[in-house]
């Protein structure tokens, strides 16, 4: 981005000025269409112009207007799955930057376009020299990829562009998640095979992109709704305890906050104080984690301590009001998170505590100043607002462009240029929780939870992970798969003559160790290939046929990946060359001997039905609305889908698979390779018994335990294939694999096991 437009997005991000008048700049609007039509869309703009924080100049009015009309103009014929104009999704995208993220006309301008090139006959060069270079960037960075049906996957393809696109302005990727929340805002008029699509996306993506960049609102947004599509009974339940407790809950966090909100007028602290419950989503992941039910999961609500104080007092008085409620509460001291003293990548800024309130309730406090606050709750966007305090650490100021060049890095060391990894690489790279580590002089380094040693030596030079030869954490010598915790500090001994091995793959988890360890041995592969081409140079002189024209062919008839794994095995002899006597020369080329004719068998089978016989008795499911035998699928044996699971199938390159939509492999698949999934659907069934996987937890009663676990199922008439159970220190966990004909009749076990009075937890096994 140039300077001059980097300045102008510092300037329009988050000042609080008087809001524009609406009804004035859109009186003399132009709107194309039905008269009803009409008014929804006037109506939903007057919205967008109110929901301005700051009073826009002429100029700025005119170009929103006009992007406003050139959109009307351009949507007019096209509707929502929901049957409403087009056009109010990306009004509404362009709000939802305004007010919900906090971004200035700039945005809402790329936010009115973002779709008419995808989606209409408009073209980039129209929104060029309408709008601007600027805007035409944004604009691109935000279509989708034309042609890209053969490629691995076209959703990482976009989403890769999108990245890429960030790079030269981050309003790219945060109008693509107003865009997203406005999609899964009114997902339910979409099938729900594609929700399930988006969802996973969503939940693999854009939820930590938002995390990332401080939109903690929008997070839980995603995370929640996701929650809501993918597993509708678990979220359904959750919420509808949360409402029958919630009076109790509101009457407890108003008698907890009194003593603190005392002390703070007392004090003379400019505060508030305001109690929030936890997400649907956090819950469900917390009784997961746990293994507990909702009964067992005590922090159900937390309070919020904000005090309004100028940024050089900050830390005095959080820590003031933090003493305060640890001496008044009593605290659980391994429960303390200080990002205040170590803000986190994103520039997030708190103290964290969780205290016993009365009757032994945990309640999770939250301290922070109004600045700490605004940060987490708008995240980017609020971030600008304070870029120029001088009273903030460097740090503090910088936090977005270091994790900018993060990505930038992430996406420049992907050798092997595929979108799917890039994809991978962003995902396990940027999106973990992070661990805060120190080099010998006392510098901070941050990087993901589950990074190791060698990774750290990667992170500080290229040259110093190359040549490491041992490490010292806390001084005391580690191996080279060491995982790093916060804390640590770490001193690399380098050896000049010390070059990576193939090994040190393995203790590697960041893209950017993986591609200079991969850069490193492929400089050496590259000698060894020299030699290797010698030796197959004469080998191929004997049929008096050329290197050039053999050397692709042979290297996907040995299966080696590319020339040089090809021709570097030769000069290792892994490869068995006598295998060139199935071959003879024709002109130039080498061609094979065929005997006879091979059955022929497809690699890759096709997306579409092929009709097969089959006179085996076997499930019927119905893929894309056609009879599942059709396209020689199997049940994943990774999830055991049972009929009555919400299902999904994945066309591998071995045959179809269905899936359950809540299988640990869903969201890699639904996002990864969208285009090779399809909806599925159970039909009549023939076959009537299925797996399934359930773990039992409870209080270790003794010998009666498995009798009566066993006959609480054989009572349901169920089957028992598989059971083992193992007890430490009073508790007993019991893996049983059980034969049942549908969910209904799992739900009835699962249901029944819970009654027994020493079971604390049933569940199904992902």
């Amino acid at each position: 981005m140039k300077d001059e437009e980097y300045n102008t997005t510092v300037q329009e991000l988050g000042i609080l000025i008087p809001s524009v008048d609406s009804d004035s700049l859109s009186e003399k609007v132009t709107i194309p269409g039905d008269p009803q039509d009409k008014s929804l869309i006037l109506s939903a703009y007057k919205s967008l112009l109110r929901s301005f924080k700051r009073k826009l100049e002429k100029k700025e009015q005119a170009m929103v207007q006009m992007a406003f009309e050139l959109a009307a103009s351009a949507h007019q014929h096209q509707r929502r799955k929901s049957g409403e104009p087009y056009v109010l999704h990306p009004i509404e995208v362009a709000r939802i930057c305004i007010s919900e993220i906090g971004l200035g006309p700039t945005a809402a301008i790329g936010a009115l376009l973002h779709d008419v090139v995808e989606d209409t006959d408009v073209r980039l060069p129209e929104i060029h020299n309408k709008f601007g270079g600027l805007i035409s960037l944004i604009v691109d960075g935000l279509t989708k990829l034309d042609s890209l049906h053969d490629s691995e996957s076209p959703q990482a393809e976009n989403i890769s562009k999108v990245l890429k696109a960030m790079l030269e302005d981050v309003r790219v990727v945060l109008i693509k998640m107003a865009d997203r929340l406005h999609n899964l805002r009114t997902i339910q008029s979409m099938p729900m095979h594609k929700q399930l699509k988006i969802a996973a996306e969503t939940s693999t993506i854009y939820a930590p992109i938002a995390h990332r960049l401080g939109l903690y609102k929008i997070k839980t947004e995603f995370q929640d709704t996701c929650l809501k599509i993918t597993e509708p009974e678990a979220y359904q339940e959750i919420a509808n305890k949360l409402a029958q407790t919630k009076r109790d809950r509101e009457r407890y966090i108003k008698s907890f906050c009194q003593p603190i909100e005392a002390w703070l007028k007392e004090s003379g602290m400019n505060a508030k104080v305001v109690g929030r419950p936890k997400s649907i989503y956090s819950i469900h992941e917390k009784i997961k984690e746990k293994n507990v039910n909702f009964e067992g999961i005590y922090d159900l609500s937390a309070i919020r301590i904000v005090i309004n104080v100028p940024p050089e007092e900050e830390r005095n008085a959080c820590w003031q009001a933090y003493t305060f409620v640890t001496d008044y509460y009593r605290p659980i001291p391994e429960r303390l998170k200080d990002w205040i003293s170590s803000p986190k990548a994103n520039g997030y800024e708190s103290l964290h505590t969780t205290v016993i309130g009365a009757n032994g309730r945990y309640v999770e406090v939250q301290i922070r100043s109004v600045r700490m606050d605004d940060i987490a709750e708008r995240g980017f966007a609020a971030h600008w607002k304070y870029k120029g305090v001088e009273n903030l650490s460097r740090h503090k100021r910088d936090v977005f462009e270091n994790w900018l060049n993060t990505v930038r890095e992430t996406l420049e060391d992907n050798t092997s240029g595929s979108a799917v990894d890039i994809l991978n690489d962003v995902q396990y790279n940027l999106f973990n929780e992070e661990v805060h580590v120190f080099t010998p002089k006392g510098e901070v380094r941050i990087l993901h939870k589950g990074a190791t040693v060698l990774d750290f030596a990667f992170s500080i030079h290229s040259v110093l992970g190359c040549t490491c030869q041992a490490v010292l954490v806390n001084n005391k010598i580690v191996p080279f798969d060491h995982k790093l915790t916060s804390g640590d500090q770490v001193h690399i001994i380098t050896q000049k003559n010390q070059k990576p091995s193939e090994d040190w793959y393995k203790y590697v988890t960041t893209s950017k160790a993986k591609g200079r360890i991969k850069a490193a041995l492929n400089e050496e592969k590259r000698t060894k290939a020299e030699y290797g081409k010698e030796i197959l140079t004469r080998k191929l002189n004997a049929f008096k046929v050329t290197l050039d024209e053999n050397v692709d062919m042979l290297t996907k008839w040995f299966k080696y990946p590319n020339t040089l794994e090809f021709l570097s095995a030769i000069y290792l002899e892994q490869v068995d060359l006598t295998e060139l006597k199935k071959f003879k020369a024709d002109g130039l080329k080498l061609v094979e001997i065929i005997d006879k004719l091979p059955k022929l068998e497809l690699e890759t089978p096709e997306v579409g039905p092929s009709k097969v016989n089959t006179s085996k008795k076997r499930l019927d499911i119905i893929i894309n609305n056609e009879p599942g035998v059709y396209y020689h699928y199997t049940l994943a044996t990774c999830c055991n889908p049972v009929q009555g699971d919400p299902i999904f199938a994945y066309i591998s390159t071995t045959g179809t698979r269905i899936h359950r939509t809540t299988c640990l492999n869903a969201d890699r698949l639904l996002t990864a390779y969208a285009h090779r999934t399809m909806r599925a659907d159970w039909g009549h069934t023939m076959q009537n018994t299925f797996v399934a996987n359930i773990i039992v937890s409870g209080i270790d009663a003794g010998p009666g335990v498995i009798n009566q676990i066993t006959e609480t199922l054989i009572n349901l008439s169920i089957n028992i294939r598989a059971f083992t159970i193992s007890g430490n220190a009073g508790f007993f966990e019991g893996h049983i694999g059980i034969i049942v004909n549908n969910t209904d009749q799992l739900n009835l076990a699962v249901r029944d096991l819970k009654k027994l009075e020493w079971v604390t937890n049933v569940r199904r096994k992902e």
